[in-house]
C-alpha cells in the first residue's frame, strides 16, 4: 500500500488537497477516522448555514404581513425538524465527497492516522486493527475542535460546544453564549431568532472583535433590537450546573452579575487536533501550539506538510482549501504563488450578515497609510428598501496616494456574497476610480460597493 501522497484528515483542506493531487497525477490516499468532509461539512460550515436558513424563513414568516401577505396562523419553530433538515444537508454533502473520491480514484482509508516516520503512516481502525501505508509525501490536515476553558468545562448537556449546539433535541428556553466570534454570534442569532432568550457574553469591548469597529457596533445594535442581551467587556467566572438551571456568574465592568440559563454554549475558540499524531517522535516543530510551516506548508521534517487549522493563519475552510491546493501543486513540481493572507475574506452569517477583507480603518492608519474612507448605508439602497431590511452599510478603505483598495467591511443582507467582488478587485489591484467607473446593475445590493467607492472620492450620487 504505497502512494505518492497520503493526506491525514478529510476536511476542506484535506479532501481538496487530495482531489487536486489526483488531478496532477499523484496516487493519493486519505486517512479519516470520522465522516468524509471533516468538521466543516458535517458539523460546522454547512449544517450551521442550513439551521440559519431555517431561522431566516421563520423570521420572514413572522413578518409576512410587512410584505402584504396574510399569515394569521401562529408560526413557530420546530427545532427537531430544523436539526433533521440540517443533518440531511450535511449527509448529502458528505456523500458528495465520497463521489468525488471515486471519480478521482482517491482511496479512503478509515481509521486514526499516526506518523511512524516521514514516509509511513500507521492507521488504526475502529476494531483496533493496525495497517501501515507509505508515501513519498504526507499532508497533515487534522483540523481543530471546540476549545475548553478551565472554568467552562463542557459536559455535552448543560455546558456545550458548537457540535452539541447544532444537534439539540429540544429548544432551550434560555441560553448564555460565551464568545462573540463567528461561531458564537451565529448561534446566538439562530437561537434568538427561534425564540430562545439569549445572553451573549464577550470578553472584549465589542462584538466580533476582529471586525472593523463600526461593523461591531452595528451588529450589537441589531442584536439588541432583536431582543438579545449583549454583555461586552465581560467574563464568565463560573457556572453552577447542580440545579435545573445553570447559574452563571459573570464579571462585568460594573461588578459581578448572575444569569440563569438552561444551556451555556462555549464558543471561545478552537484547539488544533495535534494529539497522537507522532509529531514528537519525528521532531516536527511547533510554533505557539501550531505546526510551523513555510510558505508552501513544508514542516521541519522532509516530506511532511501541514495545512488548515493546525497551522498559523485564519481558521477558515476556504483558507484550508487554498493551502491544500498550493501545497500539492508544489509537491507535484508546479510553481504556485504563495497565499496572500491579507486578501482572505471572512464571513459571519448572522442577521445582519458580516463580510470583510483586508485592513480595518484602525489597522490601515497604524500601518502608516494615509487613507480615504467611503461609506454607503443600506438605508439609501433601493434594493435593500425593496427587500425590507435596510440595516447595515458598505465601508471601503483606500490608500490616498495610489488609490489601492486596502480593505472592505460590509454588514447587511447578502454581504457574504458581495465580498467576493472585493477579493477579486484586490487581487487585480483595482483602484477606487476603476470601481466607480465599473457600471453595477440596478437595483442590486452590489451597487453599494460602487457607491461606497464614489463616497471615498466625493462623487457619491445617492447620499
Amino acid at each position: 500500500m504505497n502512494y505518492d501522497l497520503i493526506v491525514i484528515g478529510s476536511g476542506p483542506g484535506g479532501y481538496v488537497a487530495a482531489i487536486r493531487a489526483s488531478q496532477l497525477g499523484l496516487k493519493t490516499a486519505v486517512v479519516e477516522k470520522a465522516e468524509l468532509g471533516g468538521i466543516c461539512l458535517n458539523w460546522g460550515c454547512i449544517p450551521t448555514k442550513a439551521l440559519l436558513k431555517s431561522a431566516q424563513v421563520l423570521l420572514y414568516m413572522k413578518h409576512a404581513n410587512d410584505y402584504g401577505i396574510l399569515a394569521d396562523a401562529a408560526v413557530r419553530a420546530d427545532l427537531g425538524k430544523m436539526v433533521e433538515r440540517s443533518r440531511n444537508v450535511a449527509q448529502s454533502m458528505s456523500k458528495g465527497v465520497q463521489f468525488l473520491f471515486k471519480k478521482n480514484k482517491i482511496e479512503h482509508i478509515a481509521g486514526h492516522g499516526r506518523l511512524v516516520d516521514n514516509q509511513t503512516v500507521s492507521v488504526t481502525d475502529e476494531a483496533g486493527k493496525e495497517t501501515k501505508i507509505t508515501a513519498g509525501n504526507i499532508i497533515l490536515a487534522t483540523g481543530a475542535r471546540s476549545k475548553e476553558l478551565p472554568n467552562l468545562k463542557q459536559d455535552g448537556k448543560k455546558i456545550i460546544g458548537y457540535r452539541e449546539a447544532m444537534n439539540l433535541k429540544t429548544q432551550p428556553k434560555s441560553m448564555v453564549v460565551v464568545g462573540s466570534g463567528a461561531i458564537g454570534s451565529e448561534f446566538a442569532h439562530f437561537y434568538q431568532a427561534i425564540g430562545t432568550k439569549v445572553t451573549l457574553v464577550e470578553f472584549m469591548p465589542v462584538l466580533v472583535p476582529i471586525e472593523d469597529e463600526e461593523v461591531s457596533k452595528q451588529l450589537e445594535r441589531s442584536f439588541k433590537k432583536a431582543g438579545m442581551e449583549v454583555m461586552t467587556s465581560s467574563t464568565v467566572e463560573s457556572v453552577d450546573v447542580s440545579g435545573d438551571l445553570c447559574q452563571v456568574t459573570i464579571k462585568t465592568s460594573k461588578g459581578t452579575e448572575k444569569r440563569e440559563a438552561e444551556i451555556v454554549l462555549s464558543a471561545v475558540g478552537i484547539t488544533p487536533n495535534l494529539e497522537d499524531l507522532g509529531l514528537e517522535n519525528l521532531g516536527v516543530e511547533l510554533d505557539n501550539g501550531k505546526v510551523r510551516v513555510d510558505e508552501f506548508y513544508r514542516t521541519s521534517v522532509k516530506g511532511i506538510f501541514a495545512i488548515g487549522d493546525i497551522v498559523s493563519g485564519p481558521a477558515l475552510a476556504h483558507v484550508a482549501s487554498a493551502e491544500g491546493i498550493i501545497c500539492v501543486e508544489k509537491i507535484a513540481g508546479r510553481d504556485p504563488e504563495p497565499l496572500n493572507y491579507m486578501n482572505i475574506p471572512g464571513c459571519t452569517y448572522t442577521l445582519p450578515e458580516i463580510a470583510s477583507v483586508g485592513y480595518t480603518e484602525k489597522a490601515a492608519k497604524e500601518a502608516g497609510y494615509e487613507i480615504k474612507v467611503g461609506k454607503f448605508p443600506y438605508t439609501a439602497s433601493g434594493k435593500a428598501s425593496a427587500s425590507g431590511n435596510k440595516e447595515g452599510f458598505v465601508k471601503l478603505i483606500f490608500d490616498s496616494k495610489y488609490g489601492e483598495l486596502l480593505g472592505a467591511h460590509l454588514i447587511g443582507d447578502n454581504v457574504t456574497e458581495l465580498i467576493a467582488e472585493i477579493v477579486v478587485a484586490r487581487k487585480l489591484e483595482t483602484t477606487g476610480h476603476e470601481m466607480i467607473k465599473a457600471v453595477h446593475p440596478h437595483p442590486t445590493m452590489s451597487e453599494a460597493l460602487m457607491e461606497a467607492a464614489a463616497a471615498a472620492y466625493g462623487e457619491v450620487i445617492h447620499i
